[in-house]
Parts: structure tokens; sequence; C-alpha cells
């Protein structure tokens, strides 16, 4: 269900009944309070109108190609959430794709926020995809708290809403960084309490930050770099802010992306020792089963012939009492010397 709110943001100077955010029924009703608000040249010192659409339908932003020039493929790649972050010039806008993070049950979340910036006025959607979170949801709070940057223009209203998504950025992958230390800590105390499925999912999750950032840190070099027609010079320092963030946190990905690497390879190199060990002692059993097995087969042997009445009978009835403890004798001299022979053969083996 459609949540959109439409806005006009009045300039500096103005009474304090208009100089914050004044809200209106509709996307019309918002772009007429600008007097040739998204129709034609914009009066001096007359403001900007904000639209913003979250979980919009698609009949909602077509109504906009008129009014305001929005491009049908920018409108399409709105409700496409298998779009990277990408900012494309168009003759009466600019479309800024970007994407908002949150980790939330230690789950990530990307959603795609798009903003149409024009000469005077902002579109911004958010929840157009299908299965789309709200990422923007409380924005109007945080436009109000900076509404003296806000109504200076278009773009520092897009400046106070990118860098709230970058915030957000930040507590997703400082989620994410304190989950890998948590992890190293669990592999360490012991790898069979260790479950690998969450460093796996971990890795994927890194994966994604990364290929969003480096793409957005691509718009901010353009938008620094003055690409942007919409955005004056004088918006561009905070702008280079922004920048700094997502340097910031994309170096800050890629230790983490080591970091998951390195506790993988170290819970292989675990897994393999545990492995070996468990090895050695299952050869180590069966080589004492060896030894007794090769101990005693001659003496099953001897006493499978000569046991019974055999060896009576051919020591004779009456010599039993000395006959039997030769016998037995025979026998322990008999595994004495097969033990002494086994262990001079697995000496030398060792030695070898």
């Amino acid at each position: 269900m459609s949540e959109s709110k439409f806005y006009r943001i009045s300039p500096g100077g103005k009474p304090a009944a208009l100089s914050g955010l004044t809200a209106y029924g509709s996307a019309a009703e918002a772009l007429a309070a600008v007097p040739d608000g998204g129709f034609g040249a914009k009066q001096p010192d007359s403001g900007f109108a904000w639209l913003h659409y979250s979980q919009p339908e698609k009949e909602d932003l077509l109504k906009l190609m008129e009014p305001l020039g929005l491009h049908p493929l920018s409108i399409e790649d709105c409700f496409d959430d298998n779009q990277v972050p990408k900012m494309e010039d168009y003759h009466r806008n600019t479309f800024i794709l970007f994407n908002a993070f949150a980790c939330t049950d230690g789950r990530l979340s990307v959603d795609e926020i798009d903003l149409f910036i024009g000469e005077d006025y902002l579109v911004t959607v958010c929840g157009a995809a299908p299965g789309a979170g709200r990422p923007l949801e409380g924005i109007e709070q945080v436009v109000e708290r900076e509404i003296e940057k806000a109504r200076q223009g278009p773009a520092f209203l897009m400046h106070v809403i990118l860098d709230h998504i970058v915030d957000r950025k930040f507590a997703a992958i400082e989620s994410i960084e304190d989950e890998l230390d948590e992890m190293e800590e669990s592999m360490m105390a012991g790898i069979t309490r260790f479950h690998p499925a969450g460093l796996v999912r971990r890795r994927r999750d890194l994966m994604a930050l990364r290929k969003s950032v480096f793409h957005e840190r691509e718009i901010l070099t353009r938008i620094c770099r003055r690409d942007c027609p919409f955005i004056p010079e004088k918006a561009l320092f905070p702008y280079r802010d922004i920048y700094d963030h997502l340097a910031k946190f994309f170096e800050v990905i890629e230790t983490c992306r080591e970091l998951g690497t390195s506790l993988m390879e170290i819970y292989l190199s675990l897994q393999n020792n545990r492995m070996t060990r468990a090895a050695q002692q299952t050869n180590a059993t069966v080589r004492r089963l060896t030894l007794i097995t090769t101990v005693f087969m001659p003496l099953t042997f001897l006493a499978g012939i000569f046991g019974m009445s055999e060896w009576t009978m051919m020591t004779g009835q009456d010599n039993w009492r000395i006959a039997y403890p030769v016998f037995l004798v025979a026998t322990v001299l008999l595994a004495l010397a097969n033990y002494y022979l086994l262990a001079r053969l697995g000496k030398r083996h060792d030695e070898e």
C-alpha cells in the first residue's frame, strides 16, 4: 500500500510557518505550490517540491513523466531490484540509484532508493520493488531536524537524505564487523562449537556490500566532479564528506572480507588438524590390535595342535605335571620373541 507524501520546502527568509515542510495531498498540489514548479522557469525564492514516494504503484511515477520529464527507463529501474547503484543524467533531471543497508536479527537487508533531482524538485522513491522494505521510514523527522540546510535547495535536501542512508550503512557494517570478531573468539574457544554456516553467509553479505559501496563511491566521485548540473558548487563540500565515509566503508569491508577469508582458512586448518589427530589415534589403535593379533597367532596355532589330549598323548599321561608347565613356558618365550621381533621392525621403520 502506497504511503507517499508530498511537500513544499520554502527557502530561508520566509515566515516561520512557511520555512519548513508544508504537506500536500497530491504531487500535483505540491508542484503547483511552487510557481511554475516543474512546468517552466522557476521564480526566485519560490522554494521547491519534495515528492516522497513509499511503496508506490508504477502509474504514480508515470504521471510525472510530462511535468517533470522523468525518463521511462528510470521509472523501470525503480521497480527492478537487480540494479546496481548508478547515476544517469537527463535533460531535465538526474536519476540516482542508491542502496540502504540494515542488519536486523543477524540478517542483512539491502533496499533500493531512487532519487530524481531537478532544478526545483526532488523525487525520492523507496519500496517500489517487490518485497522491498522501508529504508526511508521516518525520513521526514530527519529532514525537519536539518530543515535549515534542506531549504537551501534540492541538492542540500538530497544530501540530508543520502547522509542519513550512509549513517545507517555504518551501523550495518559495524554490526557485521562485531559478528566476525565474535566468530573468531568462538572458533578459538572450541572448533566443535563453531558453525561455519554463519561465516559463509557473512562472506556473501560482504560481497554484496562491496559491490554496492564501490558503485556508490563512483556516484559521489561524479557528483564532486560536478557532473550533475542540478547540484551547485556550494553544495559540493557536504557531498565530499559522504564520499570520505564511503571510501572508509569500502576499506572496512575489504578488511572484513580478508578477515572472513582468514577465519575460513583457520577453520579448515583446525578441522584438518582435528581429523589428523583422529586418524593418528585410529592408526595407533589398529597398530596395537595388530600387535596383539600377531603375538597370539602362533600361540593359538600351537594351542590348537598340541592342546587338550594331544599334548598328553605326546608326553605321556604320567608326565603331565612337568609337560604342561614346559608348554606354558614355551608359549611365553615364543610370545616374547615375537614381540621383540615386531618392536625391532617398528623401530627400524621409524628410523627410515
